[in-house]
Formats: structure tokens, C-alpha cells, sequence
């Protein structure tokens, strides 16, 4: 039943997308490589939304996988590389096995610099353990904010960059098993990047050969009311491309971000920086639905996830 019902909701999804992609239309600014597509805000908001009608993508569940499912789709319509890579885990929170299963698409660049590699995690936490009222602690978080605003960003970016390819070639790279972790281990969370910076989790053949210029990593970025300063590791492990990527936010007169330090956040970022890549982590920790009930779309906001799509479709399309 899960398999029809999963089928059903991924064919109807994927129609869906492909008569938004068509009713949609992009402004067009100029750079050194030609037409650059603004990144949609409001387009963004609508991918949170049809994520979270999918209902809570905990690792294995068939919301997950339809999610998995509609991406992959819509990357072979827009013509990418696009491959899924599973793996079993032990799950943190029940000790029993589970597939955990990253998916990697390549957008080819017109130009023959280092490429970049843009992060998310597209599950959802599977208990809303810090919710107020305690008769929802067990139940699932929504992860309208806490998974599908990161993962509305690259999936844009990735219409984007079917109509106008970008300067670089860039992978988006979508992370399962970040947000199943036990309280207190941060060890037991990001499942999917530690398995993937390891050995590149299956993807060596499909990622670029030579090294990127750096790792982005977005993950709570659609908060209504945004700050993102400079996550304190990334600062202090990746300094200089931390710096680069703040830098560029300024002279685009992005306001969320904030040149200043910030708290130690555990997150996908640092099996990459354990790898030896410069990663920096974009998240705004400052969020009072986390692993609650209320992460849902309505605390979420358009002009956000904006903010963090113009600053990625300036570092794709002005390298």
C-alpha cells in the first residue's frame, strides 16, 4: 500500500511542479556570464509547502521517499545527472536498522573553474522532543523550517539552472538521516553527510574530480524572522571561505546575514570539514518552533528564503 500510495503521490507532485515550472516566469539580471536568473522567494514557498503536504520525511517513511522520488524526477525533466545512494543505519533514537538514502545532482556549468557543493538535509526529526505540550513530544516534527526551507532553495535553484546553466558546475547534494539523533550525542546525527564525506557515499564517479571551492551548507533558513550569523566552526576551521561567502552577502545588502560570530552548531557541515573542505554552515539556531509541533510553513516566510537564494545565485552565476 505504502508503495501505490508513495507512486500516486510522486506521479501527482512531479504534474503538479511541471505546471508551476511552465506558468512560472524569471526576471533576468546580466553578469560576466551572461543571463542570471533572480531567485523566487515566493516559488520557494510553495516547494516548502508541497514538502510538508508529503506529511513529517522521517528516514524510511514513505513521505521521505516520495520526496526523494519528485526530486529525482524533476532533475531528469530539466536534464541533470541525478543519483540516489542508500545505505543501512542503526536509528539513534530505536537501535533498529533503517535505509538512509542521499541523492546527488550535478548542475554542469558553462565554465571550467572550481565547482561549488550546496547542502541539505531533507528529512525530518522523527519526535518533536521539545515541544512545550508533552502529548506531542513522541509524534514527528513537521520540518517546515528544520529541513524543507534548505531543500526549497537548492530544489529552485535547480529549475533555475534548467533554463539559465549556471558559471560553475554545482552539486546539490540532498542529506538524509541528519535529524534523528539522541539529545546530548551530536555524534549520533548526520547520518547521511558523514556517510557520504567519508568515501563520497557511493556518488565518486558523479561528482567533479577536482577539489570545490567550498561547501555550503543550508539548514533552518526560512525563518520569518532570519539571522544567520557566522556559525562558529565553520569560522574557525574554514576562516577564509566563511569570510568569502558573508562578504558576498554584504555587498549584496542581504540583511539576515551577519558578519559577526555565532554560536558552535553540530551539523552537516562538519564531516566535510573533517574531510578537509572549507564548509560553512548557514543556519539561524535562534528558532523557537525547533523540534516542536510548530514547524510548519506558516513560520516561515518568503522574503527568507529569498535572501539565502540570491546569495547562492550570485556565488553560482558571479564565481
Amino acid at each position: 500500500m505504502y508503495s501505490r500510495l508513495r507512486t500516486w503521490i510522486c506521479r501527482a507532485l512531479v504534474g503538479l511542479i511541471g505546471v508551476a515550472f511552465a506558468w512560472s516566469t524569471f526576471a533576468y539580471a546580466t553578469s560576466d556570464s551572461g543571463a542570471v536568473p533572480v531567485f523566487s522567494g515566493k516559488r520557494a514557498m510553495e516547494l516548502v509547502h508541497l514538502q510538508c503536504d508529503l506529511g513529517p520525511r522521517v528516514p524510511g517513511s514513505p513521505a521521505n521517499r516520495a520526496l526523494q522520488d519528485t526530486i529525482l524526477a524533476h532533475a531528469e525533466e530539466l536534464g541533470f545527472e541525478a543519483r540516489r545512494g542508500c545505505f543501512r543505519a542503526t536509528n539513534p533514537l530505536t537501535g533498529e536498522e533503517m535505509d538512509v538514502c542521499n541523492f546527488v545532482v550535478i548542475l554542469p556549468g558553462t565554465g571550467a573553474g572550481p565547482s561549488l557543493w550546496l547542502g541539505v538535509h531533507f528529512d525530518s526529526r522523527p519526535l518533536a522532543d521539545q515541544d512545550p505540550d508533552p502529548r506531542i513530544r513522541t509524534q514527528p516534527v513537521p520540518g517546515a523550517n528544520d529541513g524543507a526551507s534548505g531543500v526549497a532553495v537548492l530544489w529552485h535553484l535547480m529549475e533555475m539552472a534548467g533554463a539559465s546553466p549556471p558559471a560553475r558546475t554545482v552539486v546539490l547534494m540532498f542529506l538524509d538521516g541528519e535529524d534523528s539523533g539522541r539529545e546530548g550525542d551530536p555524534e549520533s546525527f548526520c547520518l547521511g553527510s558523514a556517510h557520504l564525506a567519508a568515501g563520497w557515499g557511493g556518488f565518486n564517479s558523479l561528482l567533479p574530480a577536482a577539489r570545490p571551492e567550498g561547501v555550503i551548507i543550508l539548514d533552518m533558513v526560512g525563518d520569518a524572522d532570519l539571522e544567520i550569523t557566522q556559525e562558529s566552526l565553520s569560522l574557525k576551521y574554514a576562516p577564509g571561505w566563511t569570510s568569502r561567502v558573508f562578504e558576498r552577502a554584504a555587498a549584496l545588502g542581504l540583511p539576515a546575514f551577519q558578519a559577526r560570530g555565532g554560536r558552535a552548531v553540530f551539523d552537516d557541515h562538519i564531516p566535510f570539514l573533517r574531510r578537509g573542505l572549507p564548509a560553512v554552515d548557514l543556519i539561524d539556531f535562534d528558532y523557537s518552533p525547533w523540534h516542536t509541533g510548530g514547524d510548519v510553513p506558516s513560520a516561515c516566510s518568503a522574503g527568507s528564503l529569498a535572501q539565502s537564494g540570491a546569495l547562492l545565485t550570485d556565488l553560482i552565476y558571479n564565481p
